[in-house]
């Protein structure tokens, strides 16, 4: 077993998480804990809301400066980026925006997240096929989707990593191929974004959809959408005020006399969660200073760590062993009866997954908690067997 420990700034990382006090906490891929940096940004918010009834100009510029940090992060530009509620809303955004006519073609991957799936099959009641591909490999790749593209493929659409099994899908490969072919590649980047360095423009990424409450370090409720500013033909199904570029000026709306914005802006109906983007720039920050690949590195050393503790024990993973195709989320293979309460017995924060049980690893997360996780296996397994 490696003596190998974490990075030394993980160390002073791990004491803004007041959640290590109690839990064993790996359930990162489920919903990150409060850092106490990211309290103070929401409890700033309210203050200045509590005291000042609202300083509407300073909140927005906050919210302005968020997302040239969040387009910072995925080396894209901030007219690229809208905000949204979550994963989900950003999917359907952009497969509405695409305009997508009868006959055309879906691909996705089988058994990928149900919300991505479902944005894209809604598409049905306009004539647009979808098409699952079965996942004979450990990860997608170009190698998954090739045999299945047709005249009429619009779209691959598919999870960056996995939530059930924590598979790293091979994107650049399925970048190269969509550019290749003219296809559009939309990406549901909830499981990693924060985890690791994304750069949509290298990965040939043509929209990416994401919720800000895993990676991102921030309570539910914001979300993001990535639109690579060259494409064309986009058509909002819905439009604000946010989404025009000449509002008028004595808020009186005529018919025709309006610009829809031609950057991600057109996608965001009105008032943004500020106190949501109070939160996340403090947790960009806290990222931006860490830097993503450090964060890539210390997930990947844990995964290590537990791989080597169920190899002895004889624990069986679900999901990909080698480093370039996992990430943060290892699901064991042990039965939710009686496993899911002997851990929360021992006080660890885990979640029941497709084949068994889910473990997933944060910034905060040690080498030592690894060993203690390992230990309570050990010695509850001969009780199990």
């Amino acid at each position: 077993m490696t003596s190998e420990n974490r990075l030394p700034e993980f160390t002073k990382v791990r004491d803004l998480f007041p959640v290590v006090q109690n839990l064993l906490y790996f359930d990162s891929a489920h919903q990150t804990p409060l850092a106490t940096s990211v309290r103070s940004a929401l409890d700033q918010f309210y203050d200045e809301g509590q005291h000042s009834g609202g300083p509407k100009a300073v909140w927005l510029a906050c919210a302005e400066a968020t997302r040239q940090q969040l387009a910072d992060l995925l080396h894209a530009s901030a007219r690229e980026i809208a905000f949204t509620k979550n994963t989900s809303e950003g999917l359907n955004v952009i497969a509405n925006a695409l305009a997508l006519k009868s006959g055309d073609e879906v691909l996705m991957v089988q058994g990928d997240h149900p919300n991505n799936s479902y944005a894209w099959l809604n598409l049905q009641s306009k004539g647009v096929r979808t098409h699952f591909v079965p996942l004979e490999s450990e990860v997608a790749s170009a190698q998954t989707f090739a045999p299945f593209i047709t005249e009429h493929t619009k779209v691959i659409s598919l999870s960056h990593v996995t939530f059930h099994a924590g598979q790293r899908n091979a994107l650049a490969s399925i970048g190269a191929l969509c550019q290749k072919h003219g296809i559009h590649l939309v990406v549901d980047a909830m499981q990693s974004i924060g985890v690791l360095d994304l750069d949509v423009k290298a990965l040939g990424i043509s929209a990416l959809a994401a919720g800000c409450h895993k990676g991102l370090l921030i309570p539910q409720g914001l979300g993001l959408l990535y639109v690579d500013g060259a494409l064309e033909g986009l058509k909002p199904a819905y439009l604000g005020i946010a989404g025009v570029s000449n509002p008028p000026a004595d808020m009186v709306a005529t018919a025709g006399d309006y610009l829809i914005k031609r950057d991600a802006g057109q996608f965001e109906l009105g008032n943004l969660n500020l106190p949501a983007l109070y939160a996340l720039s403090a947790s960009l920050r806290l990222l931006q200073h860490l830097g993503l690949r450090a964060v890539e590195e210390h997930v990947l050393k844990l995964g290590d760590r537990l791989i080597e503790h169920l190899d002895r024990l004889g624990i069986d993973l679900v999901g990909p062993r080698s480093r370039e195709n996992r990430l943060h989320i290892y699901v064991l293979k042990l039965p939710l009866d009686p496993w899911m309460k002997i851990f929360e017995t021992h006080q660890v924060r885990v979640s029941p997954e497709r084949d068994g049980i889910r473990v997933s690893f944060g910034i905060f997360n040690t080498f030592e908690e690894v060993d203690r996780l390992a230990g309570i296996l050990e010695e509850n397994n001969y009780k199990v067997v």
